[in-house]
């Protein structure tokens, strides 16, 4: 036990009592030191460069802005408040700051490109028709992005084809087996998530079209783009298998199953969800490929709905083959191309989001009401069954 003197009680009586603050709660204080560090930061952005050093440029503008509101938040809560509330508020204003600087980002890329198409976008025939006999000078009323369109959409399907039974095969391979060989997959696996395009389009380049002699055509830029969908769709396979509860393989093994009817029958139905979110990020993947459709299948303004002869163009080569011309309506038709890309893509990643969204044996609506349906018939077929069964006596004798 420790005894205090006189003088150390009364100083302890003297001070006040801690007031403890809730960080987690957003205060009117917070904000409007938010909103004065960040109209302090501004104005003395705009001080250094328009009158102090001899900067320019937007993107420098927001970067030392966002430094100096920083600063200037963080001296602002020190005024405020302890050390423990000071970081928890700069750490927040950090991750929120560069939350908002990309959402920024993206609305702008997105809005620039459906601006800049848009003046193509308007006119019916740049769904409808290609650019086959579309001169550079020729009015955005003539011409259009179907043959981008229907090439991708090609070139897509066979890569999905392609890639859709080659990765589940290999991602049950690396979850289901253990050894040094599963290892060197992985590891394989892993390493070709950060190849280059362009490899991949030189690959199918000297097999399939120099040693094997096939012609450019879009079944050759849709082996380059399974290349490089492999690894995204393998990888992103392989976690969601490893999320399977082990007591459900575990039961399945207890019946007598072996291990490749356990994982064909509750394994990738238990991973249904997020194996679809695996393919749909594989194909957003895909989708945006140029060089290796370069390289595979060439360049043509004509739509070629036969994806196994001939040259095929897609969405993202189109694109950057039409933003190169001085021309301003055979740019705005790269626009338009562009922004058809871009809401695939996001299409995609909706699709993934929705779709995704539910884990291992978490069930959709429809098949909570299938099986509530299944069960209520099972029920009464019990039911019929306990009914019409006979009744026995303890003397073994049947009560009609």
């Amino acid at each position: 036990m420790t005894l205090l003197s006189d003088r150390d009680q009364d100083q302890l009586q003297d001070q006040a009592p801690e007031v403890r603050r809730n960080t987690a709660t957003l205060r009117s204080e917070d904000v409007l030191t938010a909103i004065g560090a960040a109209v302090a930061a501004v104005c003395l952005t705009a001080l250094i460069f328009y009158w102090i050093a001899p900067f320019s440029g937007a993107l420098g503008f927001v970067v030392v802005a966002f430094v100096a509101f920083l600063a200037l938040y963080a001296v602002l809560l020190w005024l405020d408040g302890d050390g423990p509330s000071v970081r928890d508020r700069l750490v927040s204003a950090i991750v929120h700051g560069l939350a908002a600087l990309l959402l920024v980002a993206l609305v702008f890329v997105v809005s620039f490109t459906l601006i800049k198409g848009f003046s193509a976008l308007v006119h019916p025939n740049f769904f409808t028709e290609d650019l086959s006999v579309t001169g550079p000078l020729a009015p955005l009323t003539e011409g259009g992005g179907l043959h981008a369109l229907v090439g991708t959409l090609e070139q897509i399907g066979l890569a999905l084809l392609i890639t859709i039974p080659v990765g589940l095969l290999c991602a049950l391979f690396l979850s289901e087996l253990r050894g040094p060989f599963p290892r060197l997959v992985r590891t394989v696996v892993e390493a070709m998530t950060a190849l280059p395009s362009i490899v991949a389009g030189l690959f199918i380049y000297a097999t399939v079209l120099l040693i094997f002699g096939f012609e450019p055509s879009g079944f050759a830029a849709s082996l380059a783009i399974s290349v490089m969908m492999l690894p995204i769709m393998i990888r992103a396979a392989d976690v969601v298998l490893r999320l399977v509860p082990g007591h459900l393989k575990e039961a399945s093994f207890a019946l007598g199953a072996s291990r490749w009817r356990t994982a064909w029958t509750v394994v990738l139905p238990t991973a249904r969800p997020g194996l679809a979110t695996a393919i749909i990020l594989a194909t957003a993947r895909g989708i945006g490929e140029t060089s290796p459709v370069l390289l595979t299948a060439g360049y043509t303004k004509a739509l070629n709905t036969d994806a196994f002869h001939d040259p095929q163009v897609s969405l993202p080569l189109a694109t950057f083959m039409l933003i190169k011309s001085p021309e301003p309506n055979v740019v705005a038709r790269g626009y338009g191309t562009a922004a058809l890309l871009m809401v695939l893509v996001l299409l995609l990643f909706v699709i993934a989001r929705l779709v995704g969204g539910r884990g291992p044996q978490e069930l959709t609506p429809r098949q909570r009401r299938a099986r509530a349906r299944a069960s209520a018939r099972d029920f009464a077929r019990f039911q019929r069954r306990e009914a019409s069964a006979p009744v026995t006596t303890p003397a073994g004798e049947e009560i009609p």
